[in-house]
């Protein structure tokens, strides 16, 4: 049979065997179940095959001798009228048994398939997520899961169905009359070559339709997305142009494929009625002549005629079935090792041991360690001889001779040292690429460091586990995320155990207090689609603020100001000040007016720094940073 229309051309499993049993490990907890569906589909198949059956001894037993009576007892004819009529409503009633169960099982497993892909994926290391598309990982959750949910609660069921009804089926003609089941399976010989023959064709053009439909949507998303620059460039003539081509080439691949595809119907469905005439002519002439003779396995009744007739009608249907179900199946088998694909990767390594702990200091200088949170934190440091120490996390970092690159053959930071006192504000700056983001990932461990050491308070941050790193920074990214929720519920997700007052207290910190108070609901105001319903400014504030309620001893500002005009920036510097007091800040900056007050700031080109010093200093030395500050060079 031909793709169906508008269909994916069938994708194959790497390793079918394989797959299939990891999936069934997520149906072993349902094996019993399982069972019963197997029972349940071989009784409703079984129930089919069997009615069929019962049109012989209705005619032959009880229809042919009251022919011509003059008395006629129907009690015979109507028990066993009876007795088909509950053979089928058995078979009714497994079907929907069956189906109705598959359907929770599926369920049920899906929604661990997914939760364990969540779980996983929250696991796996930052470097997986930049190597891919956002798409091609949803389409995991989306596409790979549907393929799944068809193949578990529809596709194996009707393949075992089918499977069951062809055996018996055949079974039953075979009793019925051995020559016409010869006539029965070379028709279908030759029907399967005639599909073979159209189908072939028609799935080569289906290909290229297929190809020729994603060219189509794909230019007509870049246009939807593009609107605006075609009409100020007043580019239509020429869009509509380039639609018309690739339109032109989807209409001939679709007629094409269609062609065959409309003429395989007809053609099929032909060959049916002449392969079901051919049997009832062959057949009725078996039967009139096994009235007049014994003919030996060419003997056929008129009961086994008829039944046999049936069998012939509902006999080709299952195998197609068989056929469609199982290219189902594969295409389910390819998606669930995308699935498994995702669950094998390696998740983020971890052998850090150092933990950051709430901590008070005595009166003699001494940190213990505490449950309720103080504002002081103190790194836990076990070591080897089973004794403890705790170091006050002041924010001291420091880069030794680091050398980074994501791919590597290709370098981005080039024996980079620099240092951080407590308290201190640093800045990068530097054109895209020069490695300012790189420098601030391998400090929250983003990606470790292949040569060189980085120290927090004088620990490597290698010994100092992930999370507990992460939590004692903070940072506001210039692609600012937000989450369907509250404005409240969006600030608290830098500190979920904060008070109500804490995340307004923040927000007054960032200076987004002002403009809260004038959305609809305020801080009740629901937040979604990543915050549409407010500016890129405003959404850069709650992300300020989210990381001023967080609290941190060190604070990552990446282009943080970026979306902000600069009035607004004016409001918020002091708060931002009140901000980095007594807190590392690290800050990558195109706006050089927002790096003025560094106390050291750091020029990078090509993963190495070139210039390092205060804004004074680097003023007066009129090299690189002066270039750009003055506007002799525009900082890309």
């Amino acid at each position: 049979m031909p793709p169906a229309r508008g269909t994916m051309p069938m994708k194959k499993p790497k390793n079918a065997k394989k797959t299939f049993a990891r999936i069934m490990s997520y149906l072993s907890e349902y094996r019993w179940m399982l069972i019963l569906v197997c029972i349940l589909v071989a009784l409703s198949s079984g129930a089919a095959v069997a009615g069929t059956y019962f049109l012989k001894p209705i005619i032959d037993d009880f229809i042919a001798p009251m022919i011509g009576s003059q008395n006629p007892d129907f009690t015979g004819l109507l028990r066993i009228i009876i007795m088909l009529a509950a053979i089928y409503a058995m078979g009714a009633i497994c079907t929907y048994a069956y189906n109705r169960i598959m359907v929770n099982i599926a369920a049920d497993s899906l929604y661990k398939m997914r939760m364990d892909m969540f779980t996983h994926m929250q696991k796996l290391p930052i470097r997986y997520f930049d190597t891919r598309t956002h798409g091609e990982i949803m389409s995991r959750y989306t596409n790979d899961i549907d393929t799944m949910r068809n193949m578990m609660s529809q596709s194996i069921p009707q393949l075992v169905s089918s499977t069951i009804t062809v055996v018996g089926v055949f079974v039953m003609m075979m009793i019925l009359s051995i020559p016409l089941t010869v006539l029965v399976v070379v028709m279908l010989f030759i029907i399967s070559w005639v599909i073979k023959v159209v189908g072939s064709k028609s799935s080569v053009f289906y290909r290229n339709q297929q190809k020729a439909i994603g060219a189509v949507n794909g230019y007509i998303e870049e246009m939807i997305d593009g609107q605006r620059v075609v009409k100020v460039f007043c580019h239509e003539e020429e869009s509509k142009k380039n639609f018309d081509k690739i339109n032109s080439e989807l209409c001939e691949a679709s007629t094409k494929a269609n062609t065959f595809a409309n003429i395989l119907m007809p053609i099929m469905n032909n060959l049916s009625y002449i392969h079901y005439a051919l049997t009832a002519i062959v057949g009725a002439v078996l039967t009139i002549y096994s009235g007049q003779r014994e003919m030996g396995i060419f003997t056929l009744g008129l009961g086994a005629l008829v039944s046999f007739l049936q069998y012939t009608r509902s006999f080709a249907q299952p195998i197609t079935q068989v056929s469609q179900q199982f290219n189902v199946i594969l295409n389910a088998l390819a998606g669930a090792e995308r699935i498994f694909a995702l669950l094998d990767e390696e998740p983020e390594v971890d052998d850090g041991y150092v933990t950051l702990v709430n901590a008070e200091i005595d009166s003699d200088g001494n940190i213990k360690e505490t449950d309720k949170h103080t504002g002081v934190w103190a790194w836990k440091h076990p070591h080897s001889d089973g004794s403890l120490t705790y170091t006050q996390v002041r924010g001291a970092v420091e880069f030794e001779n680091v050398e980074f690159g994501y791919k590597p053959n290709k370098t981005v930071l080039k024996g980079i040292s620099l240092y951080a006192e407590p308290g201190q504000k640093i800045a990068f700056v530097g054109s895209t690429g020069a490695g300012k983001t790189t420098i601030t990932n391998l400090i929250n461990r983003f990606y470790d460091v292949p040569d060189g050491k980085i120290r927090y308070d004088g620990i490597n941050i290698n010994k100092i586990k992930k999370d507990d790193l992460r939590r004692s920074l903070s940072m506001v990214l210039q692609d600012t995320h937000l989450f369907t929720g509250t404005v409240m519920d969006n600030i608290r997700y830098g500190r979920l155990d904060a008070t109500d007052q804490e995340v307004i207290d923040a927000a007054k910190l960032a200076n987004a207090d002002w403009f809260i108070r004038h959305l609809p609901e305020g801080y009740d105001t629901l937040i979604t689609g990543d915050g549409s319903n407010l500016s890129q400014g405003q959404r850069q504030l709650l992300a300020i603020a989210r990381a001023a309620v967080a609290d941190p001893p060190v604070l990552i500002l990446d282009e943080a100001t970026s979306s902000i005009d600069t009035r607004t920036e004016s409001l918020i510097e002091k708060g931002m000040d009140r901000l980095m007091e007594g807190r590392t800040v690290f800050v990558i900056a195109h706006r050089l007016s927002t790096v003025r007050n560094s106390h050291a700031i750091m020029v990078l080109e090509n993963g190495e720094i070139i210039e390092r010093g205060s804004h004074d200093k680097l003023i007066a030395e009129h090299g690189r940073y002066y270039q750009l500050y003055t506007g002799m060079f525009e900082l890309s």
